[in-house]
């Protein structure tokens, strides 16, 4: 994903990553880096497989050429398809995927999807009605979700292609604790094997805003633990996301180093997070990273 705290998250192995054929969600109110975040790991993705591709279902119009190349992404590997209803994105998705499974196994190269975002998915119906100035409720639109994740999820299993959705959450009314659900039904909860949920701080150096703390938590994952929380840092310049972020946390959890007034001891000496984060990798060498893993 290009975060080791991010990959041990969702797949227990700092060296891991979102699952390579299954659906992952990664959902969060407005503004928490969602569609940043999926930029992050197409990127990440495309640069370990040089010969790989993505194809990015965009609902919100967000993603333009500018954008694009001032995350780094290489623009002939990633072909951005803009859909407004669910079933253009589950024809559009089921015929790609028919097209790829068509080819002969060894011709076939690694390939991603994303959708961003499923909630701003409208229905054939909503439109029609629209236009029609018809004042009613669409009732079809989680029959719909349901639906189209039910074919997709096994044609991408079997073309062992990754989807990452994006998604909104809401604040449930009513409930005594406070708690999020995501919009557009159940059928995405049933779907993804991974189910993140984001929140966000600001990261400030001096007075300055230089990006987002992202705290990601397993809502649902059945390939590593439930209900666990890292923090995440997503620079807003061409870093993008901070690598080694969150593994002098992982570190104290395992007890590699002791974290005393805010300095870790590391190698014989004790420094600030800062300066560790400054030149990660004098200090998280080979053996410290496999002993990190292992805690993961």
């Amino acid at each position: 994903t290009g975060s080791y705290i991010f990959n041990g998250l969702v797949s227990g192995s700092i060296y891991g990553g979102v699952s390579g054929n299954k659906i992952t969600a990664i959902a969060g109110e407005s503004s928490t880096g969602k569609t940043f975040f999926s930029l992050a790991v197409v990127k990440n993705f495309l640069d370990s497989n040089p010969d790989g591709y993505c194809l990015y279902f965009d609902t919100e119009a967000a993603v333009n050429k500018p954008l694009l190349e001032s995350r780094g992404i290489d623009l002939d590997r990633l072909v951005v398809i803009n859909v407004v209803t669910i079933e253009e994105f589950r024809t559009n998705a089921l015929k790609a995927v028919d097209i790829y499974l068509k080819k002969d196994a060894n011709e076939r190269k690694p390939c991603l999807f994303v959708l961003d975002s499923l909630g701003m998915l409208s229905t054939e119906k909503e439109i029609r009605d629209a236009l029609d100035d018809k004042q009613v409720r669409d009732m079809t639109k989680s029959q719909l979700v349901k639906g189209a994740f039910r074919m997709l999820t096994l044609k991408l299993g079997q073309a062992n292609i990754p989807l990452i959705v994006t998604n909104h959450t809401y604040d449930v009314i009513g409930s005594y604790v406070p708690t999020k659900e995501m919009g557009g039904g159940s059928g995405l909860k049933y779907a993804a094997s991974t189910i993140i949920y984001l929140s966000k701080k600001k990261e400030k150096d001096g007075k300055e805003v230089i990006g987002n703390i992202i705290k990601a938590k397993t809502h649902k994952s059945r390939l590593s633990k439930e209900n666990k929380t890292v923090e995440i840092r997503l620079f807003y310049d061409d870093r993008g996301l901070d690598r080694y972020y969150g593994l002098l946390e992982l570190g104290e959890i395992g007890g590699l180093w002791k974290n005393v007034a805010g300095r870790y001891e590391i190698g014989g000496k004790k420094l600030y997070a800062k300066q560790i984060l400054s030149e990660p990798e004098t200090y998280f060498n080979d053996q410290v990273m496999q002993a990190l893993d292992e805690i993961a």
